[in-house]
C-alpha cells in the first residue's frame, strides 16, 4: 500500500505527527473501513471527525472535517494513517466485488436506481460517468454550495471549520474525465462564485478554503480553455474573472488578476495551434 511512517511525516509537521500518535494510541480511531485503496474513519474526541485517505495516491489526498488550519494535515488524519501502518483494515473490495457479481441485474437496477432518486449527489455524478451533461445552471450550484455555508452553523453568521466541498469536485472531475468540460467548468465557476463571496464569513480553516478556492480557480481556466473554441466564450469568462477581481474579496483580487491572465495566454495558445 506504500504507507510508511516517513511518507506520513512529509504531510505534517512533526508536532502533529506526535499527536496523530498518542491520539491513535488513545484509541480514538473508530469504524475504520477499507475497500480496495480507499481507507474512512472516524475520529473520537471532544467531537466526531470523518476522515479518508488513499493509500496509493500521491500524499494520501487525505480529509478530514475537523477546524485544523494549520500546516500540512491534521492529527486525526495522522492518526488514521499511522493505524493503516502497523495495523490496515481488511480489504472489502473482494466482499463487494463478490456481493455485485452474484447480485440479480434487476434487483440490482432497482436498487440502485432508488438510491439515484433520493441522493441528488449520487445522481449527478451517475448522470455524469453516463456521458450527460449538467443540466443544471451556475446560479443553482452556487446556491447548493451557499447552504452548505447557511447550515454549518445556522445560529451564526460565521463559519469556523472546514465545509466539505469534495462533492463538488468530485463531480466537475467526473465531467472532466468524460470529456464533458463545458460541464466541468459550470461547476468549477459555481464553487468560485460561492466561495469568494462567503470567504469574508470564514473565521477558522483559512488554509482549507483558500486551498479550496484555489483548486477551483485552477480548475475554471483549465476546462475554459479546453472546451471553448470559440472568442465570445472565452470573452465571457475574462470578464467574469475581472468582475470577481474587483467586486470580490479584496484579498483574493491578485487571484483572479492572474487567473485572467493565465485564461488570455492559454486562449491564444489554442487558437494558435
Amino acid at each position: 500500500m506504500g504507507v510508511t511512517e516517513d511518507a506520513v511525516r512529509d504531510i505534517c509537521t512533526d508536532a502533529v505527527f506526535e499527536r496523530g500518535k498518542r491520539y491513535l494510541a488513545d484509541g480514538r480511531i473508530r469504524e475504520i473501513h477499507r475497500v480496495d485503496s480507499t481507507v474512512t474513519a472516524v475520529g473520537s474526541g471532544s467531537r466526531q471527525y470523518d476522515v479518508r485517505v488513499n493509500l496509493v495516491a500521491d500524499g494520501f489526498t487525505p480529509w478530514c472535517d475537523c477546524p485544523y488550519d494549520g500546516p500540512g494535515t491534521c492529527k486525526h488524519i495522522v492518526a488514521v494513517l499511522c493505524r493503516c501502518i502497523d495495523d490496515p483494515p481488511a480489504d472489502d473490495g473482494d466482499r463487494l466485488d463478490a456481493a455485485l457479481d452474484d447480485a440479480d441485474a434487476d434487483d440490482l437496477r432497482a436498487f440502485l436506481r432508488g438510491e439515484l432518486a433520493s441522493n441528488t449527489a449520487l445522481r449527478e455524478r451517475f448522470l455524469a460517468r453516463a456521458g450527460e451533461p449538467t443540466s443544471r445552471s451556475v446560479d443553482e450550484l452556487r446556491a447548493a454550495i451557499d447552504r452548505q455555508f447557511d447550515q454549518t452553523n445556522p445560529e451564526y453568521h460565521v463559519v469556523f471549520e472546514p465545509i466539505d466541498v469534495t462533492r463538488w469536485f468530485d463531480l466537475a472531475n467526473e465531467y472532466r474525465e468524460q470529456g464533458q468540460y463545458a460541464s466541468a467548468a459550470t461547476v468549477y465557476r459555481a464553487l468560485v462564485d460561492s466561495l469568494d463571496d462567503n470567504m469574508v464569513r470564514v473565521d477558522g480553516a483559512y488554509d482549507h478554503f483558500s486551498r479550496a478556492f484555489s483548486r477551483a480557480l485552477d480548475g475554471y481556466v483549465d476546462c475554459v480553455v479546453t472546451a471553448e473554441r470559440d472568442a465570445n466564450a472565452v470573452t465571457d469568462a475574462v470578464a467574469f474573472l475581472e468582475a470577481r477581481g474587483t467586486s470580490g474579496t479584496p484579498l483574493l483580487a491578485e487571484h483572479f488578476e492572474k487567473a485572467t491572465v493565465e485564461l488570455r495566454e492559454k486562449a491564444n495558445e489554442q487558437s494558435d495551434k
